[in-house]
């Protein structure tokens, strides 16, 4: 997951994510999309490829690229861990501001 985080923090591939999130795409159109060369494309593609995130797929004289799901559900998981913690805090807050009102009222 560390390795999806660093891979991801670079802007060129974050926004290369965000475009296959709409759908899959070629080399060229996300060069068109992005303004961008294609060896830098390329290159983004390369390493996002090996960190695992996307994948291609021949498609006559075409790569198409789309995003893999693995790694994106396991940063899923690890943020809903985080929504738990503070659930329980907000909780815990609500309880105590709870008995405070309590305490007042009496």
């Amino acid at each position: 997951m560390q390795l999806t985080l660093l891979t991801l923090a670079e802007p060129n591939r974050f926004n290369i994510v965000e475009l296959l999130k709409k759908a899959p795409r070629s080399v060229s159109e996300i060069v068109q999309a992005l303004n961008i060369g294609q060896p830098q494309v390329s290159r983004h593609l390369r390493i996002l490829s090996e960190a695992g995130l996307v994948r291609a797929r021949n498609k006559a004289q075409q790569r198409i690229y789309s995003l893999e799901a693995q790694p994106f559900q396991d940063l899923d998981e690890w943020f809903d861990s985080f929504s738990i913690l503070w659930e329980e805090r907000l909780d815990n807050f609500e309880d105590y501001m709870l008995d405070y009102k309590r305490k007042e009222d009496v």
